[in-house]
């Protein structure tokens, strides 16, 4: 099967394949403390700054709860995209788990504009009102859409006149740096990020993200709430090998401007053959109106959205010119083309 389904759907890219090889040798410490973990935190301290705390977990609900309750207290909000994944595709979590009130802002495109940021906060320091506390913004956004230095800084200007902190849900952070030509730690210091949630998983790894705490102040206790929402590994070395070939050679690099590549030929040849779409591609996502697409959605896996007829077509590190043209000749056929 070729899935356009999502990104988590490919496999491993060899490079961490052999990267989990290599580390499969002998007896070290748990938890941390061996030699793949150092490596893999001190790469991240190089993308993201010297001071910074970086930690490693399994998945990426686990890596936003963990960046989100470092920043939050009780009575504290978290104020995001209406189709965040932390409001709609994580089962609750932050709710749950956190006890902690998500306020969703419409997005048409999935970008959070500077002036939806006052009226949420005009309650700040009444003591009958939760408190936004926490701007957490996606890049790329979950319809694939991102945020410009320009746009990034109006509105983290407005987030800290407000006293708000930022976290970056950077689960494809990795695919916004490549499009917008920048290092990582550019793309982080674009909001001037107090947290990261930096994705691993969508770019070619088996299953590892990363906490950065860019402000080394909110990682004091990092380990503990790790701890806690059950993201400390034992075989904590397998987490660090993955990010460790992630972060060497460009490999995350290389991944996303070859998925943000395939998405592009993908959706210019969508429109070549009389489909629209519904956002511009800028990273790998694809969405696009696609009438009752019957026997192709069971042909090539992929998501509807939300608007009626709206699709979602991700592309992957592994995906190919061949799996793109032959989809679009089914396209081709299902319209008559």
């Amino acid at each position: 099967m070729v899935s356009f389904g999502s990104d988590n759907h490919s496999g491993v890219h060899p490079e961490v394949m052999a990267a989990l090889h290599a580390a499969n040798e002998g007896h070290v410490s748990a938890y941390g403390d061996d030699p793949w973990t150092r490596e893999a935190e001190d790469l991240l301290r190089q993308e993201f700054g010297a001071d910074s705390v970086p930690i490693l977990v399994a998945n990426g609900t686990g890596a936003n709860l963990i960046a989100l309750q470092s920043c939050l207290r009780p009575w504290d909000a978290v104020v995001c995209s209406d189709v965040a994944h932390i409001n709609v595709d994580e089962g609750g979590a932050p709710e749950r788990i956190l006890g902690s009130k998500l306020i969703g802002l419409p997005t048409p495109d999935g970008r959070i504009v500077p002036e939806q940021l006052a009226a949420t906060c005009e309650r700040i320091g009444d003591e009958h009102a939760v408190q936004p506390k926490v701007l957490s913004l996606t890049q790329s956004t979950e319809y694939g859409t991102v945020y410009t230095a320009e746009q990034a800084g109006a509105l983290v200007s407005e987030a800290r006149r407000l006293g708000m902190k930022i976290h970056v849900d950077g689960a494809r952070l990795a695919n916004a740096a490549a499009a917008l030509g920048i290092s990582l730690g550019e793309a982080a210091a674009m909001f001037d990020a107090d947290v990261i949630s930096m994705g691993g998983t969508k770019n070619g790894l088996m299953g590892a993200e990363a906490v950065v705490f860019v402000d080394p102040g909110l990682g004091d206790q990092a380990k503990w709430i790790r701890k806690a929402t059950t993201q400390l590994m034992s075989k904590h070395r397998y987490l660090a090998a993955q990010f460790i070939a992630l972060l060497s050679d460009d490999l995350w690099r290389r991944n996303a401007e070859h998925s943000n590549t395939m998405a592009r030929q993908l959706g210019e040849r969508l429109v070549e053959v009389g489909v629209a779409l519904t956002q511009p591609v800028e990273v790998n996502a694809v969405f696009a109106i696609l009438p009752e697409p019957g026997e192709l959605q069971a042909q090539y896996h992929f998501y509807e959205w939300l608007a009626a007829d709206e699709y979602r077509f991700m592309c992957s590190w592994d995906t190919t010119d061949t799996d793109i043209e032959d989809f679009i000749a089914a396209v081709g056929l299902m319209s008559g083309n």
